[in-house]
């Protein structure tokens, strides 16, 4: 019998004991059964506490403005599985995962693998078909044992390094970049866009001979009247400028990040072409600005997946630069393996009122826990049965001078974009 994609994806679930387990030998094993080789020429890892998801989208956009033929590897999804394996014709589709599946499946033999593990080895499969130039791999957690990290990357990129993941990565930013240093290789460059990172990563560099990069030494970015300005090192450390680039709605951090990277590959500087490929760079979830009709009205949304401290301040800074022209209403639900008072806290000054709801998974904080941190801060909260549900009710109040934050989690995210697929379909009988 053939699978589909569900029913692949619904067997993945349930082909492993456990959701993680970290380690790296039975996927290794299944690997060289596989037959696999590297992906491809170029291989550029990125790990890091947040930031990963658009210094990806970037790098793959340069990559592709320079005309190569691009993979990326990325986790979770929000909506579709397809979102997380992107070939140069776009999301792999339906018959590519399923054909890499059962590939995969066919060779793991008695070995089991966890759902992550399945699907890191079924994109380094279709990678390795699709006669790339350049993969961009995700690390999913940590960056030592996951899986990606089966590839010697050509270019290590750090994004930060705080406190997540604690059960796996440790309670300190040192057990974090311990992790985190596991994708350097001998001699291959590093480059680090954290602006103090741990001392035990810049000493695990030095002692594999990795040429290291550092933001703030090395290069950085600086903000002008509606401009930005980049600087940099080439590969033999030559200083570059960018000067007067377009300010872009993803953090341009990560885009300083990943034009530095860019440039440590080798590939020509065709100025034009990096600006618009930096503008058109998108992903769902991550600072995502929507407009929709409601009844009437402009609905004025922003979808972002932030989960953690770091996160949430950074979502805070960016949202104190751009006020509503009237109130901010936040959709808010978390994980309950997440830092609740450290997500809350950096919001409660830019946020008026809050609507909490549970996550459809077991792992998500309830709305009644929600809802009491939040009226322990004096902030305004009202607890819904679902993010729908909450969205509903803030939508129905909100004003085209108002704008709904949706955050908190990928599930929270997901269930938004649901909610407004159901909105954009037309009602019955139009």
């Amino acid at each position: 019998m053939t699978r589909s994609l569900a029913d692949w994806l619904s067997y993945l679930e349930q082909l492993h004991p456990v959701s993680i387990d970290m380690g790296l030998e039975r996927a290794r094993l299944v690997l060289e059964r596989l037959g696999l080789g590297r992906p491809a020429p170029r291989v550029i890892t990125v790990t890091g506490t947040n930031g990963k998801g658009s210094t990806c989208a970037f790098l793959a956009s340069l990559l592709r403005a320079s005309g190569l033929r691009v993979g990326v590897y990325s986790s979770p999804h929000l909506l579709r599985y397809n979102e997380r394996v992107q070939l140069p014709d776009g999301e792999a589709s339906d018959v590519a995962l399923c054909e890499a599946f059962a590939a995969v499946e066919a060779a793991r033999g008695e070995t089991s693998l966890t759902y992550f593990e399945m699907g890191t080895l079924a994109a380094f499969w279709l990678f390795e078909r699709a006669a790339l130039d350049a993969v961009v791999l995700e690390v999913g957690l940590g960056g030592r044992l996951d899986a990606v990290n089966l590839v010697d990357a050509d270019l290590a990129v750090v994004t930060s390094i705080g406190v997540d993941h604690v059960e796996w990565l440790g309670d300190s930013r040192d057990s974090v970049a311990v992790e985190k240093a596991g994708i350097f290789r001998a001699g291959k460059p590093v480059l680090c866009g954290d602006l103090d990172p741990p001392p035990v990563l810049l000493e695990r560099a030095r002692q594999l001979g990795c040429p290291l990069r550092l933001r703030g030494r090395d290069f950085d970015l600086a903000f002008g009247e509606q401009l930005w300005h980049w600087r940099g090192v080439d590969a033999v450390g030559q200083p570059l400028e960018f000067t007067d680039l377009p300010l872009l709605d993803l953090p341009m951090e990560n885009a300083a990040l990943a034009l530095q990277a860019f440039v440590l590959l080798g590939l020509p500087w065709q100025a034009p072409a990096l600006v618009a490929a930096l503008q058109r760079t998108r992903i769902a979830g991550r600072l995502d600005r929507r407009q929709r009709s409601w009844q009437g009205r402009t609905l004025n949304l922003l979808l972002d997946v932030g989960h953690n401290p770091h996160a949430a301040q950074y979502l805070a800074r960016r949202l104190a630069e751009r006020p509503p022209r009237g109130r901010r209403l936040a959709v808010f639900g978390l994980l309950g393996d997440k830092d609740l008072p450290g997500v809350i806290e950096p919001l409660l000054g830019v946020v008026a009122q809050w609507a909490v709801a549970p996550l459809p998974t077991p792992r998500s904080r309830s709305t009644e826990e929600l809802q009491a941190a939040l009226q322990a801060r004096g902030a305004s909260a009202s607890g819904w049965s679902s993010v729908a549900a909450a969205l509903d009710a803030l939508a129905g109040q909100a004003s085209e001078a108002d704008e709904i934050l949706v955050f908190g989690s990928f599930y929270t995210v997901a269930e938004a974009l649901h909610w407004l697929e159901q909105i954009d379909q037309p009602a019955r009988g139009a």
